[in-house]
């Protein structure tokens, strides 16, 4: 499986990293990639640290753990730099996305010498700004597509028009917003190494 790409999201309860993983891997499905998504629990509780993963590729998937050495992590939260080690098996070749506004040093500095690449987007700033609420996952979706290339930008709002149509059947208002929060953040994503 040369084309396999494995995704480690670290987020807290409540923030949905679980949904995000969940959605990237239905619109990864929808444009013919085998998936898998699935969440790890700790305590079942608001605010308390959880992990999902992603599996995707161009062939069927026979590996079925959690996923060790990530080719991309996406951290939602990024008060967990200081209590989690979100770059545990991360590969130099792949690359982090983290939820934040700090400063490239104190990233250097909690990422442990880190030498691959890593990437940020303020996405409270997106989730304010299009939502007028905090759900930072709609803009870490969008980041770590643009980030890991798994498809085309058109490609991901495309298919998450046609998920969020079927998720928000009954509440069709907050659609618009969470387009518009998808396509500021494929906008607001940056290197910083």
């Amino acid at each position: 499986m040369s084309d396999l790409i494995e995704i480690r999201w670290h987020g807290r309860g409540g923030q949905g990293a679980k949904t995000a993983s969940l959605l990237l891997a239905d619109a990864a499905f929808n444009t013919g990639k085998y998936i898998q998504g699935f969440p790890e629990y700790g305590p079942e509780r608001m605010g308390a640290p959880i992990t999902a993963y992603n599996r995707i590729s161009g062939d069927p998937i026979t590996i079925h753990s959690n996923i060790y050495e990530p080719d991309y992590v996406v951290v939602v939260d990024d008060t967990l730099l200081e209590s989690v080690d979100v770059t545990a098996g991360l590969k130099s070749s792949g690359a982090i996305v983290i939820n934040t506004t700090k400063s490239p040093d104190y990233l250097k500095k909690v990422l442990k010498g880190y030498s691959g690449g890593v990437y940020t987007i303020d996405a409270r700033k997106v989730s304010m700004e299009t939502l007028g609420k905090y759900f930072p996952n709609t803009p870490m979706l969008a980041a770590i597509v643009k980030v890991s290339k798994i498809m085309t930008d058109e490609a991901l709002l495309e298919d998450m028009k046609g998920s969020f149509k079927h998720k928000f059947a009954k509440k069709p208002e907050v659609i618009e917003g969470n387009m518009k929060a998808l396509e500021m953040a494929l906008q607001e994503v940056h290197q910083v190494q």
